[in-house]
């Protein structure tokens, strides 16, 4: 059996938070078990995050966003990892998926309908998601907008059906246990390459 081919994509802007630790944790794990990991750090790209014309106008690929695409095609897992903010994800992590995610890579409509093709079916994901705030208060009172949209409007839109999320929080005033031992479950996900 071929091992698991697992892409990490990092979206945190940030190379000094927790989330690098926790991308870390997963490779880790995820090496141990014999699978194959490659990385994007988001921040690292250099890409223009703004969809200009929409899908109106073609605005070309920087050579980052054209390996992205490579490295997204290649991968049988995908796993992001990022902070939640203001409900959704970090700006620089939405541009690259507005400009990656994009119609004939990962979805294309149907001529007169209101359906699509999914391109990037066959494919898992894991989400891996930081919070300011306790995980059980952003699924109740807020009712997850960044999973739902992540989950069912990004990765399931273009046809990665199986998709699993980690909520960590709150990171602000947390503890060095607290964050060891998330980073300790972190590195068994990745082992289980889940």
């Amino acid at each position: 059996m071929n091992p698991k081919k697992i892409l990490i994509i990092n979206g945190h802007p940030d190379q000094e938070s927790f989330n690098y630790g926790i991308s870390e944790a997963y490779k880790t794990g995820a090496e141990s078990s014999g699978a194959e990991v490659k990385e994007i750090r988001v921040r690292e790209l250099e890409f223009n995050p703004n969809l200009q014309y929409g899908y109106r106008k073609r605005t070309e690929l920087e050579p980052d966003l054209l390996r992205a695409q490579e490295l997204i095609t290649w991968a049988n897992h995908l796993v992001w990892v990022y902070p939640v903010w203001w409900g959704s994800v970090p700006a620089i992590m939405k541009g690259f998926i507005d400009r990656v995610f994009l119609p004939g890579f990962a979805f294309k409509k149907r001529e007169g309908s209101v359906w699509w093709n999914k391109f990037l079916t066959g494919k898992t994901a894991r989400l891996i998601c930081t919070l300011d705030q306790p995980a059980w208060y952003y699924r109740i009172v807020y009712r997850s907008p960044s999973h739902y949209a992540m989950k069912k409007l990004t990765m399931q839109f273009v046809g990665v059906k199986k998709v699993r999320i980690t909520t960590i929080g709150p990171i602000r005033l947390s503890k060095d246990a607290f964050r060891s031992k998330w980073l300790r479950k972190i590195e068994a996900l990745g082992k289980r390459n889940k």
